[in-house]
């Protein structure tokens, strides 16, 4: 058996219920995957989109719905040594990649270092959109999993003052019938973690010249940091936070919400409060 055939058999089986049930709820739950898609699968070069991208020739391979999967690298601006990493993954993943370039790192380094991480990813969106569309593709698969949409949550709430999170699946405001889904969503990050050291892979993270040169000094001013600190201390006294925030997300008791907003605008308990007393 090939190296990535074995891979492969350790998410079906091995980490079967921890990451292959989660990817196949997200996708029947959501209705993120259907007949006749076209699906531009971006990967990072990171554990989490390529295993998105393994999941995804799995599903193809074995599912009931016919689609089809473009699995497309972006260069920002890698070195040559993190290109290299990402090229040899995903020839030992058996996963048939096409790069296409940008020159996005080298534009994020020219700004204040306050909002590098907001605009490169604002300007990684509107690349990979304007790719998908010269594909024909309608929808881009991401690898955002279930640890990434509680921290966004939390973080909304801490530091935006609002309740909000990561939706499994968005339309776009500027690229008509083009749509972003999230297959991992309920897949957890540790498990993605045990899968990778499991089968001895090891990926990039962020490969950004910038963060690499400010991660030391800079660490601990991350916000997603400190929310990740936050919630591995809430798990020490409470073990399935996690799980009860996701739930919470998809539980909103509307009777016990002071003001919700819906097309950006607010509406107040108080408009209905005296309508069934």
């Amino acid at each position: 058996m090939e190296k990535y055939q074995e891979i492969e058999r350790s998410i079906i089986k091995k980490y079967r219920k921890d990451i292959w049930r989660c990817f196949v709820k997200a996708v029947k739950d959501y209705q993120l995957i259907e007949e006749n898609d076209e699906i531009m699968v971006c990967i990072s070069g990171g554990k989490d989109s390529f295993l998105l991208a393994k999941c995804i020739q799995e599903l193809k391979r074995h599912g009931k719905v016919n689609f089809n999967a473009h699995y497309v690298v972006m260069n920002p601006g890698y070195s040559a040594y993190h290109r290299k990493q990402i090229e040899e993954n995903a020839q030992l993943l058996n996963i048939p990649i096409e790069i296409f370039e940008s020159d996005i790192f080298s534009s994020v380094e020219k700004i204040d270092s306050k909002g590098a991480c907001y605009l490169c990813a604002r300007m990684r969106r509107g690349c990979l959109y304007s790719y998908a569309k010269k594909l024909g593709c309608n929808k881009i698969a991401l690898g955002h999993h279930l640890n990434d949409v509680i921290e966004t949550t939390l973080l909304s709430m801490f530091y935006a003052s609002e309740l909000k999170t990561m939706m499994p699946k968005l339309h776009s405001d500027h690229f008509e019938g083009m749509e972003l889904i999230r297959p991992l969503y309920f897949v957890k990050e540790e498990n993605i973690i045990a899968w990778a050291k499991s089968n001895g892979l090891s990926f990039i993270n962020c490969a950004c010249k910038f963060t690499q040169e400010v991660a030391s000094s800079k660490e601990q001013l991350s916000k997603r940091k400190e929310i990740k600190k936050i919630i591995a201390s809430l798990q020490k006294e409470i073990p399935q936070v996690d799980d009860h925030i996701m739930k919470a997300i998809d539980n909103v008791n509307l009777d016990c919400i002071l003001g919700v907003k819906k097309n950006q605008e607010y509406h107040s308990f108080l408009e209905t409060y005296d309508i069934n007393k």
